[in-house]
């Protein structure tokens, strides 16, 4: 099915899609800029870039590609159940298949929230012996925070607007854009 388009900042946009926050460009420049700011800090080491399925796929790719230090990649997948509860479960569907012991640890997300799922992530993987843990989130919604997360590397701050594109999606769709838009919901 073909979404109707219309034209706006010189965009074609499915009409479902209201305003681009970041375009294309603005992404790729501060992921450039994250990169060199991890690779500055891990200089002389290795990393291990865990991303966090679905809507850090994107992120983590473009990011690890980078780098200017030696990094491996993995991917965890999670499940969140009634997002608004504070005492919301998370389930870990899908584990990394790599040994962290001894390793720098970098835990890659596309959106923090709550910081319920990185919260339990971060518990589960420093129970495993990395050397280091650090978070890298391409957005933050700090004003919807319901746990304290330490965000080492932080892309863009934003707020409670719905956003799809880069990774996120809405009901599987919209994921697959290279830019960051609001959405007429």
């Amino acid at each position: 099915m073909t979404l109707p388009t219309v034209k706006r900042d010189n965009e074609f946009l499915p009409q479902v899609l209201r305003e681009v926050i970041f375009d294309e460009q603005t992404v790729m420049k501060r992921v450039e800029q994250l990169a060199c700011s991890i690779s500055e800090d891990y200089e002389g080491s290795e990393v291990l870039a865990i991303g966090i399925l679905t809507g850090a796929l994107m992120f983590t790719g473009d990011l690890v590609r980078r780098l200017r230090i030696p990094a491996s990649m993995d991917f965890m997948a999670v499940s969140q159940y009634d997002k608004d509860l504070p005492n919301a479960e998370v389930e870990l569907i899908q584990d990394i298949q790599e040994d962290i012991e001894g390793k720098s640890v970098l835990l890659i997300e596309g959106i923090v929230d709550t910081g319920l799922t990185l919260n339990y992530l971060t518990r589960i993987l420093a129970n495993r012996g990395p050397a280091s843990l650090k978070i890298c989130t391409f957005l933050d919604r700090p004003d919807l925070r319901l746990v304290d997360i330490p965000i080492e590397y932080l892309g863009f701050q934003v707020y409670q607007e719905f956003l799809v594109g880069y990774g996120l999606d809405y009901k599987g769709n919209y994921g697959n854009l290279p830019f960051v838009a609001t959405m007429n919901l």
